[in-house]
């Protein structure tokens, strides 16, 4: 007995120390150009190799509002989806604790009692007999000697999709902290919407009064005061559209976050983000989680080749036992009842119709499908940064633009009011000066919430938070 232990001991320290028959793994090459796009729409994207990453930069830095931060932090804690992924990663790594283990037996302890009745008619006895037996056992089963790397390839196939579901949460609660910021923006900007349609009103309320004063002692015409009229009528609609859009934005906010946000963490205004550049796609690319999954999936795929290879070449399991053995329960731990067994099987597969041809083309296949996605994730990852890229390269120049306008519209504004205060010109001329300059408002906050929405992209896309 000890001879054959030393044997199996010594067996499974060298099938442990040796390889698999999987493809070697070689990142493939990225099928992208080795830097951004360039022309008029990326004049401010320079790249910074000096600055930090943005997959550096925590998103409580990039964030510094305190309200959004705890909003976030609500999201973190209590977002379902976000739940999955961790749960999802729990599940694969159960998985590959399990694969792990079929690299080692399992031993068991088996204890058992067999009492058997034997007619006389039946064997050919003088009387009927009674046969009993106990027995204790310590050993394993159908251990299967991993010679060609069948079962550690198996176990790198779990772990790879094991990390692949680390990457998959990852980028779910960078995705989640840029909704959540998205979100909270597009309430923010909501907000300032509806202060400005209520300040407009306020202002549009305090003209009509004063024209409807002068239309009575025959200052001014009807037409002056229906057209006043259609300004606060109009500065109603707005009220009431954003009222509702406010409204839509908190429902919206709240599922990201997975619970109710309290009132006092709304946004009162549009906020202030940390800016950030871009460094070369090699070091973003392949920085970013999404990508980093793709190739988990990728490298798992090229593991399970190596499992399918060995299907094809022989298969060697042990069983064995020590133990003890007695007619008698007390006699189980007597001297002379030890008893043990050693059971080696080796199989060859000779003729299976194909089916291991048919597994491991499949297993090619399949690995030649998580190429082609990695190679598409890269491409989508490349083609999201060049988009923020080009959308921030016109953005400043575009907000520089709409402050000239509001700037002029408001002085234009005043004059028309003036003068039509003055009795020079008609009401037509500033209600007209006023619809620009409430235009002009309207864009401008539209224009930095795209502003701030596109550094949120940016962040996200590089792979930050």
């Amino acid at each position: 007995m000890n001879k054959y232990m030393f044997i199996l001991l010594v067996g499974i320290v060298a099938v442990m120390g040796g390889c698999t028959l999987a493809p070697k793994y070689v990142r493939p090459q990225a099928p992208v150009p080795a830097d951004w796009p360039t022309g008029p729409a990326y004049k401010a994207t320079a790249v910074n190799t000096n600055g930090p990453a943005a997959a550096d930069i925590p998103w409580r830095e990039f964030f510094a509002n305190d309200r959004l931060q705890k909003v976030i932090e609500l999201a973190l804690a209590n977002n379902r989806d976000l739940r999955v992924a961790v749960l999802t990663i729990e599940k694969t790594r159960a998985a590959y604790r399990i694969q792990r283990a079929d690299l080692l037996p399992t031993v068991n302890a088996v204890g058992y009692g067999t009492k058997q009745q034997i007619f006389a008619s039946v064997a050919s006895f003088e009387e009927s007999v009674q046969v009993k037996y106990y027995s204790v056992n310590v050993g394993f089963s159908s251990y299967e000697l991993d010679f060609f790397g069948r079962i550690r390839s198996l176990k790198a196939r779990a772990l790879e999709q094991y990390l692949a579901t680390e990457q998959a949460r990852r980028s779910m609660q960078i995705s989640l902290t840029a909704e959540i910021a998205g979100a909270y923006l597009n309430l923010a900007a909501d907000r300032e919407r509806l202060r400005l349609a209520q300040d407009t009103l306020d202002s549009q309320e305090s003209t009509y009064e004063l024209i409807l004063r002068r239309f009575e002692i025959g200052d001014a015409s009807e037409l002056d005061l229906r057209q006043a009229q259609t300004r606060v009528d109009s500065a109603r609609v707005d009220i009431a559209k954003y009222t509702g859009l406010t409204a839509l934005d908190e429902n919206a906010l709240n599922l990201l976050a997975g619970t109710p946000v309290p009132e006092d963490l709304l946004p009162r205004e549009l906020t202030a983000l940390k800016d950030i550049t871009a460094r070369l796609p090699s070091e973003v690319l392949q920085r970013r989680p999404d990508i980093l999954q793709t190739e988990n999936q990728l490298k798992a795929a090229n593991a399970n080749i190596g499992a399918a290879r060995a299907a094809f070449f022989p298969s060697i399991t042990l069983s064995t036992s020590l133990g003890t053995i007695s007619d008698q329960l007390s006699g189980l731990f007597k001297g002379n009842s030890a008893v043990w067994s050693f059971a080696p099987q080796i199989t060859l597969p000779i003729f299976d119709t194909g089916r291991n041809m048919a597994n491991l083309d499949a297993a090619k296949a399949e690995r030649d499908i998580c190429l082609a996605q990695y190679e598409k994730a890269i491409q989508t990852a490349f083609k999201e940064v060049a988009d923020a890229l080009a959308q921030r390269g016109t953005l400043l120049d575009q907000m520089e633009a709409q402050e000239s306008l509001v700037d002029a519209t408001t002085a234009a504004y005043n004059l028309s009011d003036a003068r039509y205060r003055n009795g020079n010109d008609s009401y037509l001329l500033v209600l007209d000066s006023q619809r620009a300059l409430y235009g002009a408002q309207q864009g401008l906050i539209a224009i930095r919430l795209a502003r701030l929405a596109n550094l949120v992209t940016l962040y996200k896309v590089l792979g930050g938070g």
